[in-house]
């Protein structure tokens, strides 16, 4: 629906309120129904994409995370393996030149053949052993042509880091390196050394590793899936079904909210779940309630320029009665007059402001007396005689005066007047100190109070959370609850307030109207140049 605009006789422009959302551009989307939003936002987000480029979901930074960390624990146990694997073979290497030096050493010299030395090399593995005990160092057993050692290796006393860094070593180290491992002796002091090709110690570090990684791999690959799933299956799919849920709402926010069964999960996502339908419940109300406060707008809209035109015709009638000589018509007539000028002048105020809320007040010293006396007059009260059974009591300080604008206020208080009076309407005739309307106006210090009371039922309980809410506090059948919304606005506006006062019998309104604050550099001035 498109804005219209209105012309009466007057040539005044009205703006017409759209009636629902459909003249935002949000409410355009909601109106034209789920295919236009999905193919705009169909559009949005290929733009958007195409600026972003590739990207990954939840679920592959998920899997990304889960190899990597399975990666990063594959290291940490690989590495320190390899290192312990080296150090052990050689370990292994030196313990048999152990038991070959006990059996070199305890022999007499010339004793041990040639051919035993290099079984007991090859036992171990060594191109030569030698034992050094105190300050001497003796050979055992060498090969006929022992070769230049390339790389020293002390496996007495290592520590992890340098466990590592020689492994890696020996892994990047060409074939046909000589090494010369050092360990513990027999017995007593010194050492027991051996001199070794380090390629058989490469080809079986290269085995154990291949054989170690595979295993883990398999290990970490099985251990990875089963985390990724459980972390999928408690996180990932809630979150994907949390987005769903609001592109949902966000493409037809009228559809019906209903509670799920996995809202009452007690975890974070549970929560998240349980506040997220809340929170639609509650903005699929506000749109609902806007909806009806745009059309309702607009029937307004329509009916205020119309009827400010039957308004001024009227007025036009009513002029020509103060040319009629019947006292009671000469009575009547100024009244309705000044009934007819504020209800026309309340009509071009709202057809320019051309909003929901209300004008500025206007604001001057008004003597509270009269103006009580125009609302009773207007609602036709009197002392119980006009037959609707319904008295009215003033009781306000002598020469009261308040600084407010006396048509915003003649409204506030005749909005509850009128109330008051459907409260008490349709009760049994009583006397008038039952059912009645009392007003009272008090001054203290900078602040006016008035009080609107009446003798009727009060307010239900129910009623009072949403009391001054616009369609949310009516009480009476048929209301539309606007009175008291309208009067807790305009006393807003004077910078004052309307509240319910508790614990009296029937209703009891309270408006306080403070002054308007003095401007004391003003005030100086003006009694400088009095």
């Amino acid at each position: 629906m498109t804005k219209h605009s209105q012309a009466g006789t007057d040539g005044v422009a009205v703006p017409a309120i759209p009636a629902g959302d459909a003249a935002r551009p949000e409410g355009r989307r909601l109106a034209g129904g789920a295919g236009e939003i999905r193919a705009a936002g169909g559009r949005a987000s290929s733009g958007s994409d195409a600026r972003r480029g590739f990207h990954l979901g939840l679920s592959g930074k998920l899997l990304a995370f889960t190899l990597a960390f399975v990666l990063l624990a594959e290291v940490l146990i690989l590495v320190p393996a390899v290192a312990a694997f080296r150090l052990n073979w050689l370990s292994d290497r030196l313990a048999s030149a152990r038991t070959a030096a006990l059996v070199l050493d305890a022999a007499p010299d010339g004793m041990i053949s040639p051919q035993l030395t290099q079984e007991l090399l090859r036992s171990v593995g060594a191109i030569t052993v030698a034992l050094k005990r105190d300050d001497t160092r003796r050979l055992l057993a060498s090969s006929d042509m022992p070769p230049e050692v390339d790389h020293h290796a002390d496996v007495r006393d290592i520590g992890p880091v340098q466990a590592v860094r020689e492994a890696f070593d020996t892994l990047l180290a060409p074939d046909g390196r000589i090494i010369r491992a050092v360990g513990t002796p027999p017995r007593g002091d010194g050492f027991v050394e051996i001199v070794i090709s380090e390629t058989p110690l490469r080809k079986a570090m290269l085995r154990f590793t291949g054989n170690v990684l595979l295993v883990s791999l398999v290990i970490a690959a099985l251990t990875g899936a089963l985390v990724y799933l459980g972390l999928a299956w408690m996180f990932v799919r809630p979150m994907r079904r949390l987005t769903q849920r609001m592109v949902a709402f966000r493409l037809n926010p009228a559809l019906p909210v209903l509670e799920r069964d996995d809202d009452r999960r007690m975890d974070e996502i549970g929560q998240a779940e349980r506040e997220l339908t809340t929170m639609q419940r509650q903005i699929a109300e506000t749109l609902q309630q806007k909806n009806h406060l745009a059309a309702l707008g607009l029937a307004v809209s329509k009916i205020n320029h119309d009827l400010r035109n039957l308004l001024s015709s009227v007025q036009l009638i009513s002029d020509r009665l103060a040319d009629i000589r019947d006292p009671a018509v000469q009575r009547f007539a100024p009244k309705l007059e000044a009934a007819l000028d504020r209800a026309i002048a309340y009509c071009e105020h709202t057809l320019a402001y051309g909003k929901a809320q209300e004008p500025p007040p206007e604001r001057r010293m008004v003597a509270l007396g009269p103006l009580v006396a125009e609302v009773r007059d207007t609602l036709g009260l009197g002392a119980g005689e006009d037959g609707t059974g319904i008295g009215f009591v003033e009781s306000i300080d002598r020469d009261l005066m308040v600084d407010a604008d006396p048509d915003q206020l003649f409204r506030v208080l005749l909005n509850l007047c009128r109330n008051a009076v459907e409260a008490l309407r349709g009760r049994a005739p009583n006397d008038v100190a039952r059912d009645q309307i009392r007003i009272t106006g008090r001054r203290e210090g900078a602040i006016v109070i008035i009080e609107v009371a009446d003798t009727g039922p009060g307010v239900p309980e129910r009623a009072r959370a949403h009391l001054f809410e616009a369609f949310q506090g009516s009480v009476s059948r048929g209301g539309t609850g606007l009175g008291l919304a309208i009067a807790a606005e305009l006393m807003q506006a004077h910078g004052g307030d309307l509240q319910l006062v508790p614990g009296t019998i029937g209703a009891t309104f309270q408006l306080r109207v403070p002054d308007r604050p003095v401007d004391l550099d003003a005030h100086r001035a003006l009694r400088a140049f009095g």
